[in-house]
């Protein structure tokens, strides 16, 4: 068995949760049998497992709207991932980026299509900020590849029932395979020194926030929630690469106003920073916050709870199976309007209920102790990347035999 991974994000290029998804799968996957890495960038590894080549394409001509070029790049580079010869066994699909690329490998190379869905773009509505038009077109292309797809793994039982819901796709074709993580990478890490090279204080409680500037992840909720909070702690926000100029600035101004609001220190770290400052971050920290108005499963929420972290995250999502309210942190309930399931429906409440689970474990270190230990300890029971790496390639074993004898 060769699968053939096709992928935007892929190490050194990583900046949300597919593409640690694909790093570390495919790793554990690298154990089991040979893997190719299909990615957009310049990597080029040819002499290891997996072997990995970034593909890419230059815009600089495009003359179409700057919303649009995005696509049509992306596009370009999945036509480009295929005119190399492919001799896998399937081909494996990581978000909208990539599925026009799988499209062509499994109709042209004649390979069953496996598909994992990291989010639904029906559901992230506020990305036509970023596409303009292109969005119809991601909405389109993702319909297609999933209706097409012999499998499409779903990361989280409400994943599943998304998929369900907005898809023509047999129940049968949909498994649940949830996402995972290192325990030996993330763990409880001192640091100090990461700390005081971004201006925070280590003997100072804080609150952390790491992850994208994007309306999915809730981030300006949750600076809204600030001035709510006990300005004894700090505030650490790791936010960066703003989906648009819009964002960018609305959380510019959010910053601005929390920072007049708040009397303790805000400590707000733009760039994209490195795995080992993040786990320090991670474990110095009192407590996580992931304050998303959508997310199928979250990732980031167990990096935290292996470096032993509480996490107070929105009633969202894959969120909801990961984090045991009481036992591993606190889950917020996102009021939702029926017409827009995913915006809050009342932000100055949900702000306002941020906050107070916030200050609550804040206040209480022996709690959060007794919190991070067991967050770890779930981790370690449920979310093995070398368990996963065995569910998924019995799934491509799967429809592998299901092609053969068609």
């Amino acid at each position: 068995m060769k699968p053939l991974l096709l992928t935007n994000e892929f190490p050194p290029n990583v900046y949300g949760g597919a593409g640690i998804h694909v790093q570390y799968l495919s790793r554990e996957l690298a154990q089991l049998c040979d893997v190719d890495v299909r990615c957009f960038g310049d990597q080029d590894i040819t002499d290891g497992n997996p072997t990995v080549h970034g593909v890419s394409s230059d815009a600089s001509e495009y003359t179409a709207p700057k919303p649009l070029q995005s696509v049509f790049s992306a596009l370009q580079k999945c036509l480009n991932f295929n005119t190399e010869n492919i001799d896998a066994d399937v081909v494996h699909l990581h978000t909208w980026y990539s599925h026009f690329g799988g499209i062509l490998a499994h109709l042209n190379y004649n390979i069953p299509m496996v598909l994992t869905v990291h989010s639904l773009e029906p559901l992230r509505p506020w990305k036509r900020e970023q596409l303009g038009g292109g969005y119809d077109f991601t909405l389109w292309l993702e319909k297609t590849a999933i209706e097409m797809a012999d499998a499409v793994i779903a990361v989280s039982k409400e994943t599943k029932e998304d998929i369900l819901r907005l898809f023509d796709v047999p129940e049968e074709k949909v498994p649940v395979i949830y996402n995972g993580i290192d325990p030996d990478e993330y763990q409880p890490t001192e640091n100090p020194e990461v700390l005081k090279k971004y201006g925070v204080d280590p003997d100072k409680p804080y609150l952390l926030f790491v992850g994208r500037i994007t309306r999915q992840k809730g981030i300006v909720h949750l600076v809204s929630a600030i001035k709510h909070l006990n300005p004894d702690h700090q505030v650490v926000l790791c936010a960066g690469a703003p989906d648009t100029p819009e964002i960018a600035a609305e959380m510019e101004a959010a910053v601005d106003v929390a920072r007049e609001t708040f009397g303790g220190p805000i400590v707000w770290i733009k760039e994209m920073i490195s795995a080992e400052e993040k786990i320090a971050l991670y474990s110095h920290a009192r407590v996580f916050c992931t304050p998303s108005i959508y997310e199928p499963f979250g990732i980031i929420n167990l990096e935290a709870m292996a470096c032993e972290t509480p996490v107070v995250a929105s009633q969202v999502g894959g969120m909801k199976e990961i984090i045991i309210p009481e036992e591993t942190g606190l889950l917020v309930p996102l009021e939702q309007q029926t017409e827009s399931p995913f915006e809050a429906v009342d932000p100055d409440t949900f702000a306002a209920d941020l906050a107070a689970g916030i200050n609550r474990l804040m206040e209480d270190p022996e709690l959060c102790q007794k919190m991070g230990k067991a967050g770890r300890a779930r981790v370690l029971d449920t979310f093995s990347w070398a368990e996963i790496a065995k569910e998924t390639l019995a799934l491509y074993e799967k429809v592998a035999a299901e092609k053969k004898s068609s």
